[in-house]
């Protein structure tokens, strides 16, 4: 005769389950809000090596520069970097570009976050 007491059933209760899937629901949200602040701050990062990378910008004057990555820019629909906010450097005989900038992700309501991005050609 089998005298152990049965044990208790475990798993996730209904209430477990929707507070899980609310959380996921949410980051996933946030998720997806961010992701086309990231995805331009990097095409911004690929157009700076692109055009420090491009021997007929070495020796070009600014304005030539930010003529081409304003064209790029259009291209690729970039708003976040204006061409007069690029600050164009040499590093020896290397151009490097870079460019401070911010963007401001509403989220819902009166929340944002508020993301700063700093790119440049500089690996």
């Amino acid at each position: 005769m089998n005298t152990a007491m049965p044990s208790k059933q475990r798993g996730l209760t209904f209430s477990g389950f929707l507070f899980g899937a609310g959380i996921l629901i949410l980051v996933s949200i946030i998720g997806l809000r961010l992701i086309p602040a990231y995805m331009q701050d990097a095409q911004i990062k690929n157009i700076f090596v692109v055009i420090a990378n491009d021997p007929d910008m070495q020796k070009a004057s600014p304005r030539d520069i930010r003529i081409s990555f304003s064209k790029r820019a259009d291209i690729d629909g970039i708003t976040a970097v204006k061409p007069d906010e690029i600050d164009i450097a040499k590093d020896g005989e290397r151009l490097v570009l870079s460019a401070s900038y911010d963007v401001k992700v509403p989220l819902a309501g009166n929340v944002s976050l508020y993301l700063e991005f700093n790119p440049s050609s500089d690996h």
